[in-house]
């Protein structure tokens, strides 16, 4: 068996350049010719020539990794974002890291710790709600710093999402605008799962405008779930009957509250709302209404800001990407 490993050495002499262009050349730097890249690429795959990134961040102090926090896996809007970030990252010779939290903060002060300690050269975190102490960590961390999927708070660097007390505001007024009076509110976790608190709390807010408020509400403990959304919409119906409209802080509940109904028979005279958009919700023989958010693209943004080539929306701030969810099924 042939053992001899090829060196960065072989590769630029096969390409015919020089060590530096081949070093430039694999970490995707940009001022490198594509045909330079595509060269030396087509040189080390010939020469089976694997790389050590290790080496090269010992002396930049930085690896090409991009840390990425984010807090469930358990539906599919993590995942999109995520899917979002790897497209964004694709060509540049950054490679993501994935952390999960678990909406818990413990949790995710630690692998913020774990992930800083591998150098990478960003990090991209959920959320605007972390203490203190993970927000001292981060601002020390000397890389950019780009918090996602929420605008109501105070950004350390960069942020892109949107805001969830305008989601919860916005779902308010269609419903209202439709004609629907008699809310009922079911949700869980909301002591972790501060977004969905938030969409809350815009929801609320724009009822008591209109003189209106939950006439009834189930929250549960654990993490959102189809299951859980069933359960407690039960409950629901069976302690407040003359409910017209029900607001859920996801759609995954809000799937399970649509079963409920069915189940109730119940689906001519309730409607179903939730946030996500997600393609469940929507290939339910009940209607949902819902707020789409665009996970992919705020992750492909996110990814854009980690690599140091994205753009933002808001030119007197310079580091602020603001979407606005798109509400569907009211009418």
């Amino acid at each position: 068996m042939d053992t001899h490993k090829s060196t960065l050495e072989e590769v630029a002499a096969a390409a015919g350049v020089s060590k530096m262009t081949v070093s430039r050349a694999l970490r995707g730097a940009p001022d490198v010719s594509r045909a330079t890249r595509d060269r030396v690429l087509q040189a080390a795959e010939r020469l089976n020539y694997i790389g050590n990134r290790l080496a090269l961040s010992l002396s930049s102090q930085r690896t090409d990794l991009v840390a990425v926090v984010v807090p469930s896996m358990s539906n599919i809007v993590f995942p999109e974002v995520m899917a979002g970030i790897s497209n964004g990252l694709e060509g540049s010779g950054m490679q993501a890291v994935f952390g999960i939290t678990d909406y818990d903060v413990a949790k995710e002060h630690n692998i913020i710790r774990d992930m800083l300690s591998w150098r990478p050269s960003a990090i991209i975190v959920t959320g605007l709600d972390q203490p203190d102490e993970t927000v001292r960590m981060l601002r020390n961390a000397a890389i950019p710093v780009i918090q996602i999927m929420d605008l109501d708070g105070t950004p350390i660097d960069f942020n892109v999402g949107l805001s969830h007390e305008r989601a919860g505001e916005e779902m308010a007024r269609a419903l209202i605008a439709a004609g629907r009076k008699r809310f009922g509110y079911v949700g869980s976790a909301l002591d972790r799962d501060l977004r969905a608190g938030k969409r809350r709390a815009g929801f609320e807010r724009v009822l008591h405008e209109h003189r209106l408020a939950f006439v009834g509400q189930r929250l549960g403990d654990t993490l959102s779930s189809v299951g859980l959304g069933k359960y407690l919409t039960h409950q629901l119906l069976d302690a407040e009957p003359k409910l017209d409209c029900i607001y859920y802080s996801n759609d995954d509940m809000a799937a399970g509250g649509a079963f409920a109904t069915m189940e109730a028979s119940r689906t001519d005279d309730i409607l179903i709302a939730g946030f996500n958009g997600l393609e469940l919700a929507a290939a339910l023989p009940v209607r949902i209404a819902t707020s789409r958010s665009p996970r992919r693209m705020i992750g492909e943004v996110a990814a854009r800001l980690a690599r140091g080539s994205g753009t933002t929306d808001n030119p007197s701030s310079g580091k602020i990407t603001a979407f606005v969810p798109e509400i569907t099924g009211v009418a």
